[in-house]
């Protein structure tokens, strides 16, 4: 199976038109055809529907579709690094990060980085640790940031200054937004919005045995996305201090948890 294959069945998959995708990958329809009929021999599987004047993927099309945007992505990253060997000016580095303020420490670096090698070139990806670590594991990213300690057998890491503090994000005009600190009592049985990584790590152990009076009306991977839903009167947002604007013109206001509940944010890369 070799990559141009792959490029080229990509290309019919994203248009659902092999006309339109012989067109922009200046090559015959015949061509084109010919490919897919033996990429299809080739797995043993028929990847493609035809329909009148389209054609979408089958279950084995979406499973490859996938597996081939993987492999495209590491094969140009390949590419990519071995042309910018002799650039000293700069590259190109992969970043999957979670969310937290203390990105800004991250920021700075590439920065001054910038400054040292002004042909610095950097991709930001956002995720959990699940995200992050599968690209990372892939080669897909050079460097993650979690949310959560990492594996020591895998990973190089390194300890981000500060940790991160929960609280929770809600209107300024609910009762709960007098209090200066929140009880897991004060909103048991509230409808509540958490990443699921933090539902199912850091809750617990904030909660504790009481973990089952709370209640996850949804899970977002971005907290801002949330907000907008706690700013429709939804629910109420579990997250970290300082992603979310609770300015005095936001509507919105963040009180931290009680007992206090942080956790530390790593940057790895992977050993060897």
């Amino acid at each position: 199976m070799e990559i141009r294959t792959l490029r080229y069945f990509l290309a019919i998959a994203r248009e659902e038109n092999m006309t339109k995708a012989a067109e922009i990958l200046h090559v015959t329809q015949p061509t084109l055809s010919k490919t897919l009929r033996a990429l299809e021999d080739e797995l043993g599987k028929k990847l493609f529907t035809r329909h009148s004047f389209s054609i979408s993927l089958t279950e084995e099309g979406v499973l490859l579709r996938k597996r081939a945007e993987d492999l495209v992505s590491m094969a140009d990253k390949i590419l990519g690094e071995f042309v910018s060997l002799d650039d000293i000016t700069g590259g190109d580095i992969y970043l999957g990060l979670a969310e937290s303020y203390q990105i800004r420490y991250l920021a700075r670096e590439i920065q001054r980085f910038k400054e040292i090698y002004p042909g610095l070139g950097y991709h930001i990806s956002s995720g959990d640790t699940e995200q992050v670590t599968e690209k990372l594991d892939k080669g897909l990213l050079d460097f993650a940031v979690l949310a959560e300690e990492p594996d020591a057998a895998k990973y190089h890491s390194l300890l981000f200054p500060e940790a991160d503090v929960w609280g929770l994000v809600l209107p300024i005009d609910h009762p709960l937004a007098k209090k200066e600190s929140i009880l897991v009592d004060d909103i048991a049985g509230l409808p509540l919005f958490c990443s699921e990584q933090g539902w199912k790590h850091d809750m617990p152990r904030w909660a504790g045995e009481k973990m089952d009076k709370l209640c996850l009306e949804g899970s977002f991977r971005l907290s801002y996305n949330a907000s907008l839903f706690v700013k429709e009167g939804l629910g109420f947002l579990l997250t970290f201090d300082r992603l979310i604007d609770t300015g005095p013109k936001s509507g919105l206001v963040f009180r931290p948890l009680s007992p206090r509940l942080e956790t530390k944010i790593y940057l790895i890369r992977k050993k060897y």
